[in-house]
């Protein structure tokens, strides 16, 4: 089963999920911060990941985001949508949502809260999730929340499924990249999830990123694809230590959600940044900090 073909250097945000005053969905707000997100240069959108929030949302109300994502890109660029869940039952019918909405792909963690004894459960379950999947897969590789890594024997055997054509790596660990960029096919897509990573990574030979700080500084993660695809270091470099790192390590003191929606406020791209408990926004200082180090990333383009 063929993926979405991505162009080198590619960057996807981990699309928020704007809520209302009453604590909703805000579905128009998201349809607009999405277009602005395609309009900006990006190079796909992914909802219902990490950053959206998915474990708050009902299921209704995941498929209200990944509908509304789906339209609002209107076939413009890919749209992978996240699909996890503790179930191999769960991950297949959030899939065939996925598709019946104009997904073209699916993106997959391990079941968390139980971790596996032996990586033969991890293949297990991801061969059943994979197994005539109505969806293209890629796998999601984040230990700090799933509770474990994916085994990369695990890794390199699902990679030989015609179903799966890709990992996300979250991991921060850029030898745990490498070895999966080493272990799979050439054809099999690999992306850097953390921000701070996706240049270091371009050497080793990652396929692009999936970047939370990407919907909120996408002028850039664009002017960092277009430095690395026309071999300027220099710019690629200076886009990364003044325009991305400090950003990162600011918003990964607050919590990538409650930050990001912060920092997407302060640029206008949402009308507020209300989270769902158990996650809470940083203070009023901790906001200044963050929409100062913003403007200070653009001042680096």
């Amino acid at each position: 089963m063929a993926g979405p073909e991505f162009r080198y250097g590619a960057v996807s945000p981990p699309i928020v999920t704007p809520f209302d005053a009453d604590g909703d969905v805000d579905a128009d707000a998201l349809a607009s911060h999405t277009d602005a997100l395609v309009e900006a240069g990006l190079d796909g959108m992914v909802p219902c990941g990490t950053t959206g929030e998915f474990a708050s949302l009902d299921d209704a109300e995941y498929r209200t985001v990944i509908e509304t994502v789906a339209e609002a890109v209107d076939g413009r660029v890919p749209v992978i949508a996240g699909a996890a869940d503790t179930t191999v039952s769960g991950v297949r019918e959030r899939l065939a949502f996925a598709a019946s909405a104009g997904a073209e792909a699916g993106l997959v963690t391990l079941p968390y809260y139980h971790t596996s004894t032996d990586p033969e459960g991890q293949l297990a379950f991801l061969e059943a999730v994979a197994d005539d999947a109505p969806l293209p897969v890629f796998l999601y590789d984040i230990p700090s929340t799933v509770g474990e890594a994916i085994d990369p024997g695990v890794i390199a055997d699902v990679a030989e499924h015609e179903s799966v054509v890709g990992a996300k790596d979250t991991t921060g660990d850029v030898s745990a990249l490498d070895a999966k960029i080493r272990a799979t096919p050439d054809s099999f897509t690999v992306f850097q999830g953390f921000d701070s990573q996706l240049y270091p990574s371009v050497s080793l030979g990652v396929d692009g990123g999936i970047h939370a700080l990407s919907q909120v500084i996408p002028e850039v993660f664009v002017a960092m694809g277009d430095a690395i695809r026309a071999g300027d270091d220099d710019r690629a470099l200076r886009l990364h230590r003044r325009g991305i790192v400090p950003l990162f390590d600011r918003c990964g003191e607050h919590g990538f959600a409650p930050a990001t929606k912060v920092a997407a406020a302060h640029r206008g791209f949402i009308p507020n940044p209300a989270v769902r408990p158990p996650l809470t926004l940083p203070d009023e200082a901790a906001r200044e900090a963050i929409a100062a180090d913003v403007d200070a990333a653009l001042d680096a383009v």
